[in-house]
């Protein structure tokens, strides 16, 4: 009798301390899907602690510590939300699983600009031939890499040649064709000054770039003409080639201004208007 006593009171803890676990852990996924991410982050430590201190951690070690890095990615915490992934992958108990969690890693990467490391993890799963269907799934992130590291021509080649996304093909041909050349912009002032400026279609100030560069030019070249060689030094070093040069700075400078505004809003129209998987 004691016996079976004793058999019922270790069932019905067991299962008492089970629904404690599941009652912690839907708190937890209610309080993520809510917003709350650094509560849920909360409950989901507390979900490890009780469930170690009823033998149960390997069956929600992998779930809490993904939600952890889930919840601190949505937090804008990057750098605990990579580790935490991390810890997660560890614990994954199936390949599905792990790259689910390593594809999280490369996005959390991405967002906090280790580009590079977002990479080599790519790279990584590629080279396990576990992973040898997820072949789209990776190039369409490495494409992302691409985007965020401003390389537009790599990201719509990857795409293309792999048939990904032709939203973001599209998006990418915009960005190519509108973006302005920098070199171009710098080479074209140092012929024309002024040109540069005009190029990036800052029309006022290349004009008046111009205007100024011809004024101190002609100049310099009156005074050495009339032998007033420290009259067409000073104007040369102090006028013109100021202003010669600072219409290449200009041209530079605002050729790249343009081209992050470009870059910038086709960001912004995957933030708000593309449907599909995003960093």
């Amino acid at each position: 009798m004691k016996k079976l006593f004793l058999i019922f009171f270790l069932f019905f803890s067991a299962l008492n301390a089970q629904n404690s676990l599941e009652n912690i852990r839907a708190k937890a996924d209610s309080l993520y899907r809510s917003g709350n991410y650094f509560d849920a982050i909360t409950e989901y430590k507390r979900l490890r602690f009780f469930a170690e201190l009823t033998n149960s951690l390997s069956e929600y070690s992998y779930y809490s510590n993904f939600m952890i890095g889930k919840s601190y990615k949505a937090g804008a915490r990057f750098d605990d939300a990579v580790k935490y992934f991390f810890k997660a992958s560890l614990d994954a108990d199936d390949k599905d699983k792990e790259f689910r969690t390593k594809i999280e890693m490369i996005k959390v990467n991405i967002l906090r600009g280790t580009l590079v490391r977002a990479d080599e993890i790519i790279e990584e799963i590629e080279k396990d031939e576990r992973f040898g269907d997820k072949r789209d799934s990776l190039n369409y992130w490495r494409a992302w890499v691409n985007i965020f590291n401003d390389n537009w021509d790599e990201a719509y080649r990857i795409l293309k040649e792999n048939q990904l996304s032709y939203d973001m093909q599209r998006v990418c041909r915009n960005v190519i064709e509108q973006k302005y050349s920098v070199t171009f912009a710098k080479t074209i002032s140092y012929i024309v000054p002024g040109s540069g400026l005009i190029y990036t279609g800052n029309y006022l100030q290349g004009f008046m770039s111009l205007g100024y560069n011809l004024l101190f030019g002609y100049f310099t070249a009156d005074a050495f003409a009339a032998e007033r060689i420290f009259d067409g030094m000073t104007n040369g070093a102090l006028l013109w080639l100021r202003f010669y040069r600072g219409n290449i700075q200009a041209a530079e400078k605002k050729a790249n201004d343009r081209n992050k505004e470009i870059f910038n809003k086709a960001l912004t129209y995957f933030q708000l208007n593309y449907d599909g998987a995003k960093p």
